[in-house]
Formats: structure tokens, C-alpha cells, sequence
């Protein structure tokens, strides 16, 4: 049985993508056969994985308005890696389910109407910068959600909000969610901040996992040529850092 992770942060720019590409590709690459679920309208997912968004024949949103449509994944240039592809029609979903009944488990609905979980020993969604109708969508199917967080003071507050929503979520919708851990991304161990950040989210989470992702420019250069870092430079810190987090989930699961 596949387990199913939720990478959410409902702050922007703290490396959600860059987490999904490039965890899912180093879960593939140890053999575990992975699917990626780009839930974010804006598709980044889709792209920085290699897909053209113009040309594709079936997307998570045309799925979500017709969840009984036979699924088609596709294959990534990684060994044991496809995804479910987004393009920005996905933007429109929230008003067009509007009237749908039960809309809040359509993403639970297409997993389980193609077993997905028997298919795939890992399904790593990502979910758009907002508390919306697909984020919502993604918590309530998963089993865990990873929480990528900046290494910045703002982050903490954000991090706040989030358990709000995850706690929410967790009582109302899905019972068995728990947290998968957190990741620190661009972290620069030069700077007190960054320390300060981490030391504060280990007293206020406990024991949960946490992972440091450095500040590293060939993490930013990957996604413009389709490739995750392992593929683009497999040399470089970003690279040896999204292995080892890759690997600690395997342990942990």
C-alpha cells in the first residue's frame, strides 16, 4: 500500500516545488515507484519536471470534473517517476465544483477509483499557496503532509497558520493526516536567523522530522531545463541534501 504526501505551506515562494521534483525523483531513483500530483495551477510541477503544458490530453483538472475518466499518467524522463500534469484551467476548478456534492474529496475519489495507492509505493501532491478548494482536496486525500518552510522570521507565522488549517482538516476531514515533518529550505548556516528559525520550530514541533536544504544556485537552475537536480548536477549540496531526504522517508515509512 502507497502512502500519499502532501507538500503544503500556504505561504508562496518557499520551495514547494522545487521539494515535490526533486524528493519524487530521488524516491524513484531508489527504486520506489512514485507519482507526482501537481494540484498548483500554475503548473510549475508540471514543467520542471520536463512536460509541455501545451500539448497535453488530460490534466488534473479535467479529471476533477469528471473523476469516473479513465486516468493516463505520464512518464517522466526519471526511471519510475510520472505525474498527473496541471495547466493554469486548473484555476477555474473551485468555481466550476462549485455545486458539486462532496467536493472536498474529488482528488480522494480519482485515487481510489484507480487504485493508485497499489500502483505507486509513493503519491507526492503539490498544493497551490492558499487555503483553496484544492489544497483542502490534496489534505484530505493524503496520509501525511510535508511543510517546506523558509528560513526567514515571516515563516514562522506562516508555519502558525498552517497547523491551524492542518489541525482543522485533521479533526473535520481526515482523521488518520499527520505530519510528515518539515523542511528548511534555502537555509544559510551563516546567518543567526536561520538557526534561530530552526531551533524555534524544533521546540514547537518536537520530534518531527526536519530536513536543511541549503541555499544552492543549481536547485534554481534545475527546473528551466525539465530535469529534477539529480539529473542537472548530482554533485552539487542541493542534490546531497534532497537524497538524504529522500532516503529518511524511506526509513521513516
Amino acid at each position: 500500500m502507497g502512502k500519499i504526501i502532501a507538500v503544503a505551506n500556504q505561504k508562496g515562494g518557499v520551495g514547494k516545488t522545487t521539494t515535490v521534483i526533486n524528493m519524487s525523483a530521488y524516491l524513484a531513483e531508489k527504486g520506489k515507484k512514485t507519482l507526482i500530483i501537481d494540484s498548483d495551477p500554475q503548473g510549475n510541477s508540471t514543467t520542471g519536471i520536463g512536460i509541455d503544458k501545451q500539448n497535453l490530453k488530460q490534466t488534473l483538472y479535467s479529471l476533477m470534473l469528471d473523476s469516473s475518466e479513465k486516468l493516463e499518467t505520464l512518464h517522466t524522463e526519471v526511471e519510475g517517476l510520472d505525474i498527473i500534469p496541471t495547466d493554469i484551467q486548473l484555476s477555474g476548478a473551485e468555481i466550476e465544483l462549485i455545486d458539486i456534492d462532496k467536493r472536498e474529496y474529488i482528488l480522494k475519489s480519482i485515487i481510489e477509483n484507480n487504485d493508485l495507492k497499489n500502483i505507486y509505493d509513493y503519491i507526492v501532491i503539490d498544493c497551490p499557496p492558499s487555503l483553496n478548494l484544492l489544497t483542502i482536496n490534496a489534505l484530505a486525500s493524503a496520509d501525511t503532509v510535508l511543510i517546506p518552510l523558509q528560513c526567514e522570521f515571516l515563516a514562522l507565522e506562516g508555519l502558525s497558520q498552517f497547523l491551524h488549517t492542518f489541525r482543522l482538516i485533521k479533526s473535520k476531514m481526515n482523521k488518520k493526516l499527520d505530519i510528515e515533518g518539515v523542511v528548511f529550505t534555502m537555509y544559510d548556516a551563516r546567518t543567526n536567523l536561520a538557526a534561530e528559525v530552526v531551533q524555534e520550530v524544533a521546540s514547537y514541533l518536537g520530534e518531527t522530522y526536519q530536513c536543511l536544504i541549503p541555499r544552492n544556485v543549481r536547485l534554481s537552475e534545475a527546473p528551466s531545463y525539465g530535469l529534477p537536480i539529480s539529473m542537472y548536477d548530482s554533485r552539487s549540496k542541493g542534490a546531497a541534501a534532497y537524497e538524504k531526504l529522500a532516503s529518511d522517508i524511506i526509513e521513516r515509512t
